[in-house]
């Protein structure tokens, strides 16, 4: 084991009783290290020191906390090497994916340093003569943040800073596959001039520190990234006691691929968006939805680009998918090759695991000539599994595009602006991509879907200020 990651309660390191090893998905025989697993006293006593910390820090100045913050963003910006191969080797995505990652988190630190002095808030003339009205926007208090395991360090990123922006304090609890990630961020803060409370890091199971997290009556908003089974689970929670929630869930985009496209630009985003970083994207392009007319076509080009791809150890060069994250995730994604076996569709590509130098979770990317009703054409898998969907015309392709319980976004690749216009405007999904890959967002602009894909307000960009405030009206007899 190179290295024990701790938790971080109140200022201080924390041990936890017992511990657990941190993989290497790449390779098996030499993980990242282990991390100390905390029990539900320690995670409760987390919350208690945000609570604890909580008033000063939400009157602390706003230029105290856009400098913090721009501290911590420039020093991941100038670590993103290191950061990237620390999450290469947690998560297994590619080195030149994971140092983009490591890059985007210190923008996003960077940029809510800015936001932290641009708080909106409003004055108004009253309906009353001799009557003020002020509205603002304060903290809404102590935040727990459950991030999931694909994106590390981004996704924590654009949680934690505008949650600190705004003046609120945190209690993070990452996914137990990805520890050292989670703990480098928090070494970072530890360093940056937090007061003690204001961040705190737990290490654990769901079942444990999540729940403990979850359950803590001084906890005032949470913020997940996950799975829909676990995130309709605390939706329920959160509405039985009143707790402030924003749930990032599941995904199964559909990319449209019409007879007037460029067939090299749309093979370029369905292998982009489908398999790259190994699949494992909310936003990955899971269901190819391709015009009758140009089908056989783009099915000959995709198989070939699909045979140029190489898989293996993400820390070398020339890699394009790294392993598949954990045992887990691997086994799901077998699960649902089987199931599209069972189901009738055709294996166009892949479907085996991949012989390596190194015993790894390597998973040949693999595409299914599917039907709609396919579950592989339905439900989310989060790995380099797609299903190729047969469209007769525009029309089709939409109403296939539609056809989902999911709506976090959706890509149309063609040369018509009527077709590109109207998809826009009828795409039932919250971000749409036009002649790109579905997976790829920006950081200063909101993220978020539709139906089951997401609840409650925006992440990322100015929109991040309606989860994590709370407005206040005050009126003022002059």
């Amino acid at each position: 084991m190179s290295q024990r990651f701790q938790s971080y309660i109140d200022g201080q390191w924390v041990d936890g009783s017992g511990s657990t090893a941190d993989e290497n998905p790449a390779d098996l025989s030499t993980p990242v290290g282990e991390y100390g697993v905390l029990d539900a006293a320690l995670a409760a006593q987390a919350v208690e020191a945000a609570a604890t910390a909580l008033p000063a820090w939400a009157l602390s100045t706003p230029q105290q906390r856009a400098d913090l913050l721009d501290r911590v963003g420039s020093e991941i910006l100038a670590r993103k090497e290191e950061l990237g191969r620390l999450l290469a080797l947690e998560e297994g995505k590619t080195l030149p994916e994971s140092i983009g990652e490591a890059a985007r988190a210190g923008q996003i630190f960077k940029f809510f340093a800015g936001e932290a002095l641009r708080i909106p808030g409003e004055k108004l003339a009253s309906t009353r003569p001799g009557v003020d009205v002020e509205i603002t926007r304060e903290p809404v208090g102590v935040v727990g943040i459950i991030a999931p395991w694909n994106f590390p360090l981004a996704i924590p990123a654009w949680k934690i800073a505008p949650a600190l922006a705004y003046g609120n304090t945190v209690v993070f609890k990452p996914a137990e596959i990805v520890p050292a990630c989670a703990w480098a961020i928090a070494e970072i803060l530890s360093r940056a001039g937090l007061p003690p409370g204001v961040f705190n890091l737990v290490l654990g199971a769901g079942r444990t520190v999540g729940q403990a997290l979850v359950e803590h009556p001084r906890l005032d908003a949470l913020s997940f990234t996950g799975s829909v089974p676990t995130g309709n689970a605390l939706l329920k929670q959160a509405a039985a006691r009143g707790l402030k929630i924003q749930l990032e869930m599941g995904g199964k985009n559909p990319l449209v691929v019409l007879a007037d496209a460029d067939l090299e630009v749309a093979v370029e985003c369905a292998v982009n968006g489908a398999y790259f970083s190994t699949g494992q994207r909310c936003t990955a392009s899971s269901r190819l939805i391709v015009e009758n007319a140009v089908y056989d076509d783009f099915v000959a080009r995709i198989q070939a680009r699909l045979a140029t791809l190489k898989v293996g150890d993400p820390l070398q060069p020339g890699i394009d998918i790294g392993p598949v994250a954990s045992q887990a995730q691997l086994d799901t994604d077998l699960s649902y090759i089987r199931a599209g076996h069972d189901d009738g569709a055709e294996l166009l590509f892949g479907g085996e695991r991949v012989e390596y130098r190194t015993q790894g979770h390597f998973l040949a990317p693999t595409l299914f000539a599917a039907k709609p009703g396919d579950r592989i054409a339905r439900e989310e898998i989060f790995g380099p599994v797609a299903a190729l969907l047969r469209a007769d015309d525009y029309a089709h392709a939409l109403a296939l595009a539609n056809d989902t319980a999911f709506g976090l976004c959706g890509g149309i690749c063609t040369t018509s602006l009527k077709y590109a216009t109207h998809f826009k405007r009828h795409a039932q999904v919250g971000m749409v991509m036009v002649n790109l890959p579905t997976a790829g967002v920006d950081p200063h602009v909101p993220f978020g879907g539709r139906k089951a894909s997401s609840y409650g307000p925006r992440e990322q960009g100015r929109y991040a200020v309606e989860f994590y405030t709370s407005v206040k009206t005050a009126y003022t007899a002059a």
